[in-house]
């Protein structure tokens, strides 16, 4: 399971473990969204224009106020500038996801380092240490 797992975005006792489809939708039209203003070079920051970044996944709140985009850059260098550029443009990118998904309101947006890639080559490491692949290919007694 990820370390963003779903059962954690609830914080309110009743609240759904996971996200309804709405947030799901809205989430990736906000993704869509900061993708295309990558792409597009439409924010005008020299950290950002200097690399390749990818925008893994937006999760968002209940309530559809507030949206985390994880981010990282190709390569996984340069994370903490690339989230201090976007914060810097915050204002700027709330605005213009607001004009085009045309939503009652618009998201406050947070950015965080995806860190789903290095989970991922942790349990590659560990499925591939010699411990684990004794254990895997050890055969079942009778």
């Amino acid at each position: 399971m990820s370390p963003r797992s779903h059962s954690r975005d609830a914080t309110a006792k009743g609240a759904p473990k996971t996200p309804s489809q709405r947030a799901l939708r809205v989430g990736e039209l906000v993704r869509h969204r900061l993708a295309q203003l990558m792409v597009r070079g439409e924010i005008h920051d020299e950290i950002l224009a200097g690399l390749v970044i990818s925008i893994s996944e937006v999760r968002m709140s209940p309530d559809l106020k507030l949206a985390t985009a994880y981010i990282m850059p190709l390569g996984g260098k340069e994370t903490e500038a690339a989230i201090a550029a976007f914060n810097r443009h915050k204002k700027f990118i709330r605005g213009d996801v607001a004009r085009h998904l045309n939503l009652k309101s618009a998201p406050e947006i947070r950015f965080m380092a995806d860190d789903s890639f290095a989970e991922a080559e942790r349990i590659e490491r560990l499925l591939q240490s010699p411990d684990v692949r004794r254990d895997i290919e050890k055969k079942p007694t009778e």
